[in-house]
């Protein structure tokens, strides 16, 4: 199911905690200047002895008498959004889900797509969407999603996989590690790889002003930091650079600095999209499993479920981070998750490489199904109803 990871006060009325109200009046950035004076707090009535216990725990007066204090509210946001920003994750074939939410989301001209951030094949897609919308609109970017994600099913092929970064760091030790070990390294060649790329994306429409903005992500070698590629410098060079998985070709030079995938630094950058975004709606689209209830004991299943953990590790500091230091937010910022694996039974126990034609449609049809429960979640009532809410804390849309 889709849910509500980051969002405005909505209209049921959910609270911050008593201890979260109290952490938002108290100076904790060391940078930041203190927030004036807050009315003096009704207290709550209480018994007498109670009042004297309390009386010498002042942290715990503190928190009862905030959690009595009913702040003003904002007026919720309502739904759908008219303007969006997209957070695409990479995951070798998995990102086929993607591309059927992108296909579903097309097919609403009411909404506007904002910036799109993506590493690996996330990235695959995002360059496939702005590249095909500023030639030929929505269904200019719905035709070219289409036909590269068509050809990768017919051609089942080694170079498929490198295209849309379908080895895993563990799963290349795995794969390639004789190879590497013979010094037989790069087993493909890059210039292939690049005019197939360069087949499905004109690179020059990127920096065409109709089309979204951009948030390609690869990993610098030299310090392990992300390096964020906007659409006057993407290139064919960028989209392989955020593909490249380590231990399967070289590393990609761009400009005297040598990178590989993007997935490694962050998957997908999300900070940085809700520091450019100017749309107050943020969908991330989460294809690699976060969950697995089985415990693997074979090499294989060892190296998927770590490969899984990985891809999601930055993912998930990058949330609690929004999460956190946009506590105090005066403009929110509204962010959805779509996950591939609440629509796909056993996406776990899958592999990002299986490039199978049946499994590649079931990942699409999920992509669309999911989307559409995602743009009807609210048509009722105007906002998200409880079961897309199971996390809603204040955040607003651009990061100091």
């Amino acid at each position: 199911m889709s849910e509500k990871i980051v969002g405005a006060h909505d209209d049921c009325g959910l609270q911050g905690t008593a201890a979260s109200r109290l952490l938002s009046t108290t100076d904790i950035w060391s940078n930041a200047p203190s927030p004036p004076p807050a009315p003096k707090p009704v207290p709550v009535s209480l018994p007498a002895p109670q009042r004297a216990r309390i009386a010498q725990a002042p942290l715990i007066e503190a928190m009862i008498t905030a959690a009595a204090v009913t702040p003003a509210q904002p007026r919720a946001k309502p739904w759908r959004p008219r303007k969006l920003s997209l957070a695409l994750q990479g995951g070798g074939t998995f990102a086929a889900f993607t591309w059927g939410v992108l296909e579903r989301l097309l097919e609403e001209p009411s909404i506007e797509i904002d910036t799109i951030s993506g590493a690996s094949a996330g990235a695959i897609n995002a360059l496939l969407l702005a590249s095909g919308f500023a030639e030929g609109g929505r269904e200019g970017a719905r035709s070219r999603l289409n036909r590269f994600w068509i050809r990768l099913m017919h051609e089942a092929s080694f170079r498929s996989l490198m295209l849309i970064g379908g080895f895993s760091p563990a799963g290349s030790s795995v794969a390639f590690g004789p190879t590497l070990r013979s010094g037989q390294f790069d087993p493909f060649d890059l210039d292939p790889l690049r005019q197939a790329l360069s087949r499905d994306i004109n690179f020059s429409a990127l920096r065409d002003a109709r089309c979204p903005k951009l948030l390609i992500a690869a990993t610098r070698i030299r310090d392990g930091q992300q390096q964020i590629f906007r659409n006057d410098s993407v290139t064919a060079d960028v989209a392989l650079a955020s593909t490249c998985p380590p231990l399967v070709h070289c590393a990609v030079e761009i400009d005297g600095e040598a990178y590989w995938d993007g997935g490694l630094g962050g998957n997908p950058p999300l900070l940085r999209l809700a520091q450019d975004t100017t749309s107050s709606d943020v969908l991330l689209v989460q294809v690699t499993p976060a969950r697995d209830s089985y415990v693997p004991i074979t090499l294989a299943a060892i190296d998927r479920r770590l490969d899984q953990i990985a891809a999601n590790a930055a993912l998930n500091a990058e949330i609690a981070a929004i999460e956190w230091t946009q506590a105090h937010a005066a403009s929110p910022l509204r962010l959805s998750r779509i996950a591939a694996e609440d629509f796909v039974d056993g996406l776990a126990q899958r592999s990002s490489t299986d490039l199978g034609r049946g499994f590649i449609r079931t990942l699409h049809r999920s992509g669309r199904e999911a989307a559409e429960r995602w743009l009807k979640q609210g048509a009722d009532n105007g906002a998200a109803p409880a079961a897309f809410r199971p996390h809603v804390v204040a955040a607003e849309s651009a990061l100091a």
